[in-house]
């Protein structure tokens, strides 16, 4: 049906072509992409006994925090600590700045969700404001934090792009501890002052390497710029490149330094690639979902026009399957991922920025299409797999 090749790590590669840049969406780079080896696409999955054994020093119990709270977290189903949750809750808790490194879907959201519901219990007139670099990654944190304060007094407001800014302004007119938001419609709802960040004396920049990949840096300079000195700020990112350490320099003081990254790639994944060896890209991927197992694949194109493409073909072709790029409007967006979260289509075809940041259990499959323009973009795409605690897999189609 197709053809695996193996890489040794060390083997110099045949395939030394550049690939061309453009992030299918937001401001990321253009041009000439980066060379990514093709050894680095082949891993073996590889479950360590450390973060089968990992034994947290706290209980969700034992922390000092609102009785309506701890009910809400048993009833999500969360019980055991992981380990960037077991090393930052104590933290925040006790106000102190935090810069958390940690790979995709180790439990950050929760991590610092948690601990600022307790802050704004114990202190009803704080305001939050969490930073993302995507709607979709915004709309997720705040279905998480729906989820944590159910039955409590605790509102919040989303803030983002590409849906009207009318119901976002109506809705900052009324209390909301904890505003979730993109750099760019921040920027704006600052500008025509329906946002006043003077009194904001808590920070969370989530996905800060992303944030700068995608040129929010001056944005996320004019937001720190108008909050109070005196306040707290979470930094979180999956690396940390001499440009985040200038970013923690610049908008965090004294900040604990929490690292829990196991890796560039995540361990629960099988790499691998497939070279196409002059046979036509779209039979091959064809076949592919055609065989067993391949039950709930995310595949990766390069930009939106050919996600789209791409996506109304296999259509075509008989297989369920929705999009999500930068072209498609809020609400279809939502409503593809709705449909490939509940298992009613079996691939869902998206641009890089698109998929930043989303937490869809049960991936079976992650397909690298396109190849990725940087191997960062690569260890993102392939970490929306082998999650909690699962094995993936993930492939990466080489000309």
């Amino acid at each position: 049906m197709y053809k695996k090749s193996r890489f040794s790590s060390g083997r110099p590669s045949s395939n030394r072509q550049r690939f061309q840049g453009g992030r299918g969406g937001g401001r990321g780079r253009k041009g000439i992409g980066q060379y990514i080896d093709p050894s680095k696409f082949v891993n073996k999955a590889v479950i360590t006994e450390e973060m089968e054994t990992f034994v947290p020093e706290h209980t969700f119990a034992s922390f000092s925090i609102n009785q309506d709270l701890k009910t809400n977290i048993v009833s999500r189903g969360y019980t055991t600590l992981t380990p960037i949750q077991d090393k930052v809750i104590p933290h925040i808790l006790g106000g102190l700045d935090v810069v958390g490194i940690a790979n995709t879907g180790t439990g950050k959201t929760a991590a610092f969700l948690i601990p600022l519901i307790q802050k704004v219990i114990s202190f009803p007139k704080e305001s939050v404001l969490i930073l993302v670099p995507t709607r979709e990654l915004a709309l997720q944190i705040d279905e998480e934090l729906k989820s944590f304060v159910k039955n409590m007094r605790v509102f919040s407001v989303v803030c983002v792009g590409g849906v009207s800014i009318s119901p976002q302004l109506r809705q900052l007119r009324l209390q909301n501890q904890f505003v979730i938001g993109t750099p760019g419609r921040v920027k704006d709802l600052i500008e025509r002052k329906a946002l006043n960040l003077s009194h904001y004396s808590t920070i969370v920049l989530d996905e800060a390497d992303r944030m700068l990949d995608m040129g929010f840096i001056a944005d996320m300079r004019m937001v720190m710029s108008l909050v109070p000195k005196d306040r707290q700020t979470l930094f979180f990112s999956a690396t940390m490149s001499g440009e985040i350490s200038k970013l923690v320099g610049e908008f965090l003081t004294n900040p604990v330094r929490i690292s829990v990254k196991t890796g560039d790639t995540a361990k629960g994944v099988n790499q691998d690639v497939i070279r196409l060896n002059g046979k036509d890209k779209i039979n091959v991927l064809e076949k592919l979902l055609q065989s067993p197992g391949f039950n709930k694949v995310l595949i990766f194109g390069r930009t939106k026009h050919g996600v789209e493409k791409l996506s109304k073909e296999l259509v075509r072709r008989g297989i369920k399957a929705e999009s999500i790029h930068g072209n498609k409007n809020h609400n279809h967006r939502q409503r593809a991922l709705s449909l490939f979260k509940g298992d009613r289509v079996q691939a869902l075809v998206a641009t890089d920025v698109a998929a930043r940041g989303l937490d869809i259990s049960g991936v079976s499959h992650v397909i690298n299409y396109d190849i990725p323009n940087t191997y960062d973009d690569y260890v993102h795409r392939i970490g929306r797999t082998g999650r909690a605690g699962k094995t993936g897999q993930a492939l990466t189609f080489i000309e």
